[in-house]
């Protein structure tokens, strides 16, 4: 590429306002000078910058309104009053942390009584088990008498009669 048409590098045109207001250490001021005095087209891309920046001190600046000058002051003897914002920082974190701690307690209290009332309203199907065990083992002699009746009819028999005296 001829020198005539040499671009700034990404780098150089990130530092151009930086030379514009001579804010560049020697070495990169030199480099973008070079390049300037070599490339029309470089020298296009700062002209453009200048004037893109006289065109913005053509604009009117907005002025700060009257609580804004009152509230940074108020802000700052509060600063000086109180040790600054350090203080109140931490005050934020502990605040912060206990309720976060308070959330904390609360949510394992409702898991700790939601558990409790479940316990209590749904019936635990071991206990109940272990209640009618008797029944439990004999279930099968039970399920083979099948109704009452039978067992009316059988208590009539000779054989059952004398388990009854």
């Amino acid at each position: 590429m001829a020198a005539e048409q040499q671009r700034l590098s990404p780098t150089e045109r990130a530092n151009l306002v930086a030379y514009l207001d001579g804010e560049l250490n020697d070495a990169e001021s030199r480099a973008i000078a070079t390049k300037l005095t070599q490339s029309p087209t470089a020298r296009r891309e700062i002209e453009i910058l200048e004037k893109t920046w006289e065109m913005l001190d053509l604009l009117p600046r907005p002025k700060a309104s009257e609580q804004l000058a009152n509230r940074t002051l108020t802000e700052m003897q509060e600063i000086a009053l109180h040790g600054g914002r350090m203080e109140s920082t931490f005050k934020l974190l502990g605040q912060r942390a206990r309720r976060i701690g308070l959330a904390l307690t609360a949510s394992l209290c409702a898991f700790f009584v939601g558990y409790a009332i479940m316990q209590w309203v749904w019936p635990n199907p071991t206990a109940r088990l272990a209640r009618d065990l008797t029944l439990a083992e004999h279930l099968d002699e039970y399920r083979d008498v099948g109704t009452f009746e039978f067992l009316d009819a059988l208590s009539e028999t000779p054989e059952f009669a004398s388990d009854r005296d």
